[in-house]
């Protein structure tokens, strides 16, 4: 391993901290429950998107106990908006988890801990050093950025060898009595100072005597990352059926996106298709609106995911009322009070507000 300059790395970085640092609700505690419910809301999540929420969760929810109990419908629909669901099912599982086997006490160490649902390296080392100060490193983003800036490491983050290198210089940096401390520092640093792209003050910055990035001019080049997510293009064609004041929705099964959350009769495609052309793909469907009024034709939603790009469009169909309606499996009539207590996910759920209005 590559000799470390001989800088007081953790000291600066700590006093650093003790100046600049946002006052986070989930740092004003050392309950793992507090803190593994903020780490898992926040991952792949701004703090400000992930504030509100941390505190519906600790309103609904305010002891493990609490939410193993819950429905994961009512889970599922607190989540809503946020995004990543599988995150929201993981939390339900791995709090019924520690109410099982671990009788409602979170594990109190690294390794205890990634036997948890959903529980990674990063958030292990997390809930190990922020609620127990066990010496173990966090690696995320900003950590990995901060250390390949300031140490001008070039080991590409999305090649197999990444982790290694990047944990072995995040484990040595690491104060053994201070994990808790150095570990919100080096992820406060690269969230507020050391930022993505070319950082506009880094003339100021507490390791611009140290830092090779700087030194180079190769802030907006370090970390190096070179592979690219592929995405998926897929086109979904959505019907809000309305027959007598109620709505047919269905509940997502599978595992693809959105599952456990609910939505409307669905035809999807490789392409984007035309009504015709859907109907003649779907005589159960053809039937249906030949029997119903089309009230509202909505224009082309792009909503991008990580993995996928969801090309959508609406029809909003009102079937008349003495029309005998046989349901598909898997979807049943709800009234209005019932579709705005469901959970939804955000591009259904603003169909249903801004475009529809059929929720106010």
């Amino acid at each position: 391993m590559t000799e470390f300059p001989q800088f007081h790395f953790s000291q600066k970085l700590t006093q650093w901290y003790e100046i600049h640092k946002r006052d986070l609700p989930w740092r004003n505690t050392t309950n793992p429950y507090y803190i593994w419910l903020s780490e898992i809301i926040l991952q792949q999540t701004r703090v400000v998107q992930g504030m509100p929420y941390y505190y519906k969760f600790v309103e609904a929810f305010p002891t493990v106990f609490d939410l193993a109990a819950a429905d994961e419908a009512e889970v599922l629909r607190l989540w809503q908006g946020l995004g990543y669901y599988s995150r929201a099912r993981n939390l339900h599982k791995t709090a019924k988890m520690v109410v099982d086997e671990y009788n409602g006490v979170f594990p109190e160490t690294y390794q205890e801990l990634l036997k948890l649902k959903g529980v990674g390296s990063y958030t292990a080392a997390a809930i190990a050093s922020f609620s127990y100060n066990e010496p173990v490193a966090v690696l995320d983003g900003n950590v990995y950025r901060v250390l390949s800036r300031v140490f001008g490491i070039e080991t590409d983050i999305a090649s197999n060898e990444a982790k290694k290198v990047y944990s072995e210089y995040a484990q040595a940096l690491l104060p053994t009595n201070n994990a808790n401390t150095h570990n919100q520092a080096i992820m406060e640093f690269g969230a507020m100072q050391c930022t993505p792209g070319t950082p506009s003050d880094c003339m100021f910055c507490i390791f611009a005597n140290e830092c090779v990035a700087h030194a180079q001019g190769r802030q907006a080049v370090l970390p190096i990352k070179s592979k690219k997510v592929k995405v998926k293009e897929r086109f979904f064609h959505y019907f809000l059926i309305e027959q007598n004041d109620k709505f047919v929705m269905r509940k997502r099964v599978g595992r693809d996106v959105w599952e456990g959350m609910y939505d409307f009769y669905l035809l999807e495609s490789s392409e984007s298709l035309q009504l015709d052309d859907l109907l003649e793909q779907d005589p159960w469907l053809k039937e249906l609106v030949s029997n119903a009024l089309i009230l509202n034709e909505s224009g082309n939603f792009t909503h991008v995911l990580t993995h996928q790009k969801i090309q959508t469009k609406f029809w909003h169909i009102r079937v008349n009322a003495d029309f005998s309606l046989n349901l598909p499996e898997n979807h049943a009539f709800y009234n209005l009070s019932e579709v705005d207590d469901l959970p939804k996910s955000t591009l259904v759920n603003n169909y249903l507000t801004q475009e529809s209005k059929i929720l106010t």
